[in-house]
């Protein structure tokens, strides 16, 4: 189990990870040398990955789509989903569909010749298909520090 400070070294990355290691020693009242050795050590352990969260509309990409997908060759869909510049995400799953993709295109056509593709090369039994609208909350989960403590202590709000 972490230790509460850790948890609030992590919230504080998830609202802005540009921050200096000061910076964030100041906020959780350790010393640097204290915050440089827990987040070397999180980097290897909790933190799988640092990535910038793009505007996909101000780069011209404006269709925003999750597909759930029901594969007919499971590992031919697979290796065709990783090799897509669109997908943005590709997430395995249960319940009567292979797949939850996360897809970004210029344009609803791009998209919908996509998943027609899919259809025409027989790579799919089933598809059920989300357009996204908007984003009303988006990576979110433990970038608050005054909801900490009731997720550390498993409070239900």
């Amino acid at each position: 189990m972490l230790k509460k400070k850790d948890l609030m070294l992590l919230t504080l990355l998830r609202q802005d990870c540009r921050q200096s290691v000061s910076e964030l020693a100041r906020r959780v009242k350790m010393p640097v040398s204290t915050v440089f050795d827990r987040l070397k050590k999180q980097n290897n352990a909790y933190i799988n990955k640092t990535v910038a969260l793009l505007n996909f509309p101000m780069l011209g990409f404006n269709a925003r789509a999750h597909i759930m997908l029901k594969a007919k060759d499971k590992d031919a869909l697979t290796n065709h989903l990783l090799k897509n510049p669109n997908i943005n995400t590709v997430y395995k799953i249960n319940n009567g569909f292979d797949f939850i993709i996360e897809c970004i295109f210029h344009n609803i056509k791009e998209l919908e010749e996509f998943v027609e593709q899919l259809e025409i090369r027989s790579l799919i039994k089933n598809k059920d298909v989300h357009y996204i609208i908007e984003d009303i909350k988006k990576e979110t989960f433990l970038s608050d520090l005054n909801l900490l403590d009731m997720l550390v202590n498993n409070v239900k709000v």
